[in-house]
């Protein structure tokens, strides 16, 4: 079941609005406007998160970045191309 839904007025650029309207597909823009506001509330939130996680343990390094980074790229790799053989 999804979730109830309310009518909005938001006022966006002409330009912005258009290009969202162009790409909407069949969701049309008020669900590709949603997914986007709901994309950007997880991106606030996780923001948020690793603003409280330096504050307690100070800021990650580019270094610790880069290691996280190398460790997904291995990790999707595997995910692409399992080895054979494995039991």
């Amino acid at each position: 079941m999804s979730e109830p839904t309310g009518k909005y007025s938001i006022t966006m650029p002409r330009d912005i609005a258009e290009a969202a309207r162009a790409r909407s597909g069949p969701s049309g823009l008020s669900g590709y406007v949603a997914a986007a506001v709901a994309r950007q509330i997880e991106r606030d939130n996780l923001n948020e998160l690793i603003a409280v996680a330096e504050a307690e343990h100070g800021p990650v390094t580019e270094e610790e970045v880069r290691a996280r980074r190398e460790e997904l790229q291995r990790a999707r790799a595997e995910q692409d191309h399992p080895r054979s053989g494995a039991a």
